[in-house]
């Protein structure tokens, strides 16, 4: 039967992934996914980290994590000692007198090592006081996003308009607790939850606990914060109901300066074509549709279909990997090709119609910094 390891590299070269590529689109060390490939399980820092890179790893190859998951166990299971009544358990050809004195002399010994083992065993560190030794580390996003490991006492400085606000991870148990300027937030393993730094406005910052051990403080807490989509934007009016979008991080001279796909009299509806050419997270928010709101994410990869997504007003989208998409947009009767960004670029942009003061409408691309 195929063995865990050969089940994932058998996998990845099915797929003509190199190592590099992987650890570039998983964030995974090249070392560690050998590692998994080769069942060379003590390089990883603790079976925490293991269990979260096999079932990260196995996502990307398109595996079940759980059948993964449940091969390591399996396999853990195995390399167990065999127990010393399953080694005498053959009959033995020594008289019955002889094999009963072996037996009690071997209990004896046993019962001997088991004493000298308590007596000198190496004393462990309370996990609590091994955390307590460790210096607090403060971490700051400069990006729309940041993901690492997180520990008790730790950090993250996350700039946004034009203050500085600090969360700090309290606890592990079996949620996360989080300390924000705007109260505690408590996050489940795998939950998302909307930070509301400033108190006047929900969802500018979302945070999500990727992986962790509950109640395991020692080993972290792998935690994801993203720039949420805030309500869009109106550039001297805007299209249709664009007139209801506010956005002060965009200026109306971005507007002008933005690159632009159509031009016409009045807005109209459009389409807009991803086809995908490599793994990436893609997330996309219609704008100022009511009926409409809300944000959708999906990971996606070389054999997936084509996404067509329409739009009255404007689409904010937002790209893990730009040179893994290719964009089109279709309206009017014409499709016009979309450059967003280079490799391994991380994008998030707008495009959407915008009101000229001649009265004219511009769909333009809005990068968003």
């Amino acid at each position: 039967m195929e063995s865990l390891g050969e089940k994932l590299r058998a996998t990845r070269e099915s797929k003509g992934y190199s190592y590099d590529q992987v650890g570039r689109e998983t964030n995974i060390s090249s070392r560690y996914i050998q590692a998994l490939e080769s069942e060379t399980f003590d390089v990883f820092p603790g079976e925490a980290y293991l269990l979260g890179f096999l079932r990260n790893y196995g996502e990307y190859l398109g595996l079940n994590p759980q059948d993964l998951l449940s091969a390591y166990r399996a396999l853990k299971i195995q390399e167990q000692p065999v127990p010393v009544e399953q080694l005498l358990h053959s009959p033995s050809r020594a008289p019955k007198i002889i094999r009963n004195v072996a037996l009690v002399a071997l209990a004896l010994a046993a019962v001997g090592a088991g004493v000298w083992f308590f007596l000198n065993r190496p004393r462990q560190e309370d996990p609590v006081s091994i955390m307590g030794s460790r210096e607090a580390a403060n971490y700051v996003m400069d990006g729309p996003f940041l993901e690492r490991r997180f520990y008790q006492g730790d950090t993250v400085s996350i700039p946004l308009g034009g203050s500085n606000y600090e969360v700090e991870l309290v606890t592990i148990g079996e949620a996360v607790t989080l300390s924000t300027p705007a109260g505690a937030k408590i996050v489940d393993l795998g939950q998302e939850v909307s930070l509301g730094l400033d108190q006047d406005s929900a969802g500018e910052i979302l945070v999500t606990a990727v992986d962790f051990a509950k109640n395991d403080s020692g080993a972290g807490v792998q935690l994801r914060f993203d720039v949420s989509y805030l309500p869009a934007p109106a550039l001297n009016g805007g299209a249709a109901n664009a007139a209801e979008m506010q956005d002060d991080s965009v200026s109306a001279a971005a507007a002008v300066s933005a690159p632009v796909v159509f031009t016409s009299p009045n807005a109209y509806p459009f389409t807009i074509q991803a086809a995908f050419q490599g793994y990436c997270l893609f997330r996309w928010e219609i704008l100022a549709e009511r009926d409409r709101q809300g944000r959708n994410e999906e990971y996606f990869q070389r054999s997936s279909p084509e996404l067509n997504i329409q739009a009255q007003n404007g689409v904010r989208i937002g790209i893990s990997n730009a040179a893994a998409v290719r964009i089109q947009i279709i309206g009017g009767g014409r499709t016009v090709p979309l450059e967003i960004g280079s490799a391994g670029e991380v994008v998030v942009a707008d495009i959407r119609w915008v009101r000229d003061e001649d009265g004219r409408y511009r769909l333009v691309l809005l990068r968003l910094e």
